[in-house]
């Protein structure tokens, strides 16, 4: 197997009615090979009040993983701090620089997805998703959040599924975690 582009999740988020959830698919691909297809991408943080979802290299997402749980530690457990001081580390460190991932952080009042060259973006929806399925699964919950009643979790769950239906990199080994 060569070294070629790794394609290594499907992460989507959904916050309503006071929960929010993130699920992620659990595969890994490199190239047009399935590595792995229970990877765990979600985390929780921070006494269990934070979710956190990754996606990109496997490698570079747990680095980040570490970093984003120090930043929340020294914060104490403040999202938007952290989350502030986390992306200004990110874009200015040399090492984390060379990062290729994506970050999704939530607790029970707020959603980021973090990247690497400085944002910090909260959606006006309640949804956010990343990855090689981010599309798909974002396009199926914003429908879900439109025209349903259903929970955060449930949505997180279906948008996931539906994108599992669709995206080659993208299977229907997922992980679902809620706050609230």
């Amino acid at each position: 197997m060569s070294s070629g582009k790794t394609r290594s999740t499907t992460i989507v988020a959904v916050m309503r009615g006071g929960q929010v959830a993130i699920a992620g698919d659990g595969q890994v691909s490199m190239e047009h090979v399935i590595v792995k297809s229970t990877a765990r991408k979600i985390r929780r943080m921070y006494h269990d009040r934070v979710l956190a979802g990754f996606s990109g290299s496997v490698a570079d997402a747990l680095a980040l993983a570490d970093r984003f749980e120090a930043k929340l530690q020294s914060a104490n457990g403040n999202l938007t701090k952290a989350a502030i001081e986390f992306v200004r580390e990110w874009r200015t460190d040399r090492l984390m620089r060379r990062f290729e991932a994506l970050v999704i952080v939530a607790d029970a009042e707020k959603l980021y997805l973090l990247s690497g060259d400085g944002n910090v973006l909260e959606p006006d929806d309640g949804v956010l998703a990343i990855g090689s399925g981010g599309p798909y699964a974002q396009a199926a919950a914003k429908a879900l959040v439109r025209f349903t009643s259903l929970s955060a979790r449930e949505i997180a769950q279906e948008a996931l599924r539906i994108a599992s239906e669709i995206c080659v990199f993208t299977n229907d080994q997922m992980v679902v975690d809620a706050i609230g």
